[in-house]
């Protein structure tokens, strides 16, 4: 039987990061579980298509722009079962058994992992401890924390948009009442909220996020984002 499972992991200019983000996947390989690797690009212009071909991973090329990367990803994927992951996310040990367990015991649901930041910092546990809280409470889950959904069920709600920001958020609230926690950490860099401080890049998002649902176009905000 082939394995049951597509990573799709979306890049832009990520060959530094790939290396220690599959590095971390290798468990889901030798049990069985993964069956393809796909790095959906949006126009790199490091060394990542290279690193591509070295890990044996599927390539896809088309604008940048995560959400429909993410689309694109999944339209090549040829698994039962998808896991999203961003490329600067680290799985803990021990992912694979509970993803497995989780696609054994509730194919109708789709699941996150927990977040942690790769960071010593209080102020990373905490951002960590509200988004975790977030998605427990609200069914809200980020892009940072993995999406890990059954074929099935991701053409039923319709797949993630093709916008630029904010497609995890928009998805989530597509798989409203069917979304599961994992106990496993998905480990993510701390690295844009060093550089910019923990305050001021937790207030930006959630702003980002509150325009977002008061009906703002993806686009804008976007254009918004970057400029800020």
């Amino acid at each position: 039987m082939q394995a049951p499972l597509s990573i799709v992991i979306p890049t832009l200019n990520a060959a530094p990061l790939l290396a220690a983000t599959t590095s971390a996947l290798m468990e889901g390989v030798e049990t069985g579980l993964v069956r393809e690797l796909i790095l959906s690009d949006g126009g790199s212009t490091d060394e990542t298509e290279r690193a591509a071909q070295e890990l044996g991973a599927v390539w896809v090329s088309g604008p940048a722009g995560r959400g429909g990367q993410l689309a694109r990803g999944a339209e090549k994927a040829d698994a039962p079962w998808l896991l999203f992951l961003h490329a600067d996310t680290h799985l803990a040990p021990g992912w694979a058994g509970a993803a497995l367990e989780h696609m054994n015991a509730a194919p109708d649901k789709a699941a996150h992992f927990r977040l942690a930041f790769r960071s010593e910092a209080r102020a990373a546990r905490i951002v960590a401890a509200w988004a975790n809280l977030r998605s427990r409470l609200f069914g809200l889950p980020y892009g940072d924390q993995g999406l890990l959904i059954s074929r099935t069920l991701y053409e039923a709600v319709g797949g993630f948009p093709d916008q630029p920001l904010m497609e995890d958020v928009a998805m989530a609230r597509a798989l409203a009442g069917r979304l599961a926690a994992l106990s496993v950490e998905a480990r993510t860099s701390a690295a844009r909220y060093e550089a910019e401080g923990w305050l001021r890049r937790g207030g930006r998002n959630l702003r980002t996020f509150l325009r977002y649902r008061m009906g703002a176009h993806p686009e804008d905000l976007a254009r918004r984002y970057s400029g800020d």
